[in-house]
């Protein structure tokens, strides 16, 4: 059920219908079973806090895994607070803004401790699909105030760009506590940020187009940190 639609919003219910004669396709699960009687409940007859009961009585067809059907907003965040990873995601506000949803997306399904937008603070949020409810997101109005933050915070910057003297990030050994930073599709990360970055890593290409989507690099350098650092 997890990853197969968007995201309603707590309480409210959204459906998938297929094209051509295909029946209409429900995504999510249907009111808890057994009704009210039924619903998860304390010692003292309480419901669990987690839940809620909108949900609980018209459904849960939200874009979130199994684990989290039925509960409150609010209640998953806390949850995720408790597990998410010391790697933080940072983006230059690009021109093409569904890529910066996304990034967002990519990085809730990563457990990111925090994206962080630079430069512009709007940015369309279609992309994310409603996972940037569950994604704590910071703004910083340049790239020296965001590497004042990184220092402050004891995080390593790494910029992820395709230029002349970048590393290849095959092999590359990942701090732990670090923040990896993309710029815009077409141009790449800005003097700014390739000045406050430690290093700048490439993803290694063997076709003839001169570069990858700027989602799909961040969702490759995110897994490429998942695969050293994370407990899988």
């Amino acid at each position: 059920m997890a990853g197969t639609g968007g995201d309603a919003g707590d309480g409210a219910q959204s459906s998938l219908i297929q094209e051509g004669d295909q029946p209409e396709h429900v995504v999510g699960v249907g009111p808890w079973p057994g009704g009210e009687a039924e619903w998860p409940r304390g010692d003292e007859g309480q419901l669990d806090p987690h839940f809620d009961p909108e949900l609980l009585r018209d459904g849960d067809r939200r874009n979130v895994i199994d684990q989290y059907r039925y509960w409150t907003m609010d209640a998953i965040i806390a949850d995720l607070d408790e597990h998410r990873h010391p790697l933080h995601i940072a983006i230059e506000n690009w021109g093409h803004d569904l890529n910066i949803g996304s990034v967002v997306r990519t990085a809730n399904a990563f457990a990111v401790a925090e994206v962080h937008i630079i430069g512009r603070r709007r940015w369309n949020r279609r992309g994310a699909m409603v996972t940037d409810r569950y994604q704590h997101v910071r703004h910083h109005e340049s790239a020296q105030a965001f590497a004042q933050w990184a220092a402050e915070k004891g995080l390593q910057v790494i910029g992820i760009d395709n230029i002349d003297g970048s590393i290849p990030i095959e092999g590359y050994e990942f701090p732990r506590d670090c923040v990896l930073v993309f710029g815009q599709e077409k141009s790449g990360l800005t003097p700014e940020a390739q000045e406050v970055s430690t290093d700048i890593l490439h993803i290694t290409q063997f076709g003839s187009t001169r570069s990858i989507n700027a989602g799909a690099a961040a969702a490759i350098a995110m897994h490429s940190w998942i695969v050293q650092h994370a407990d899988i």
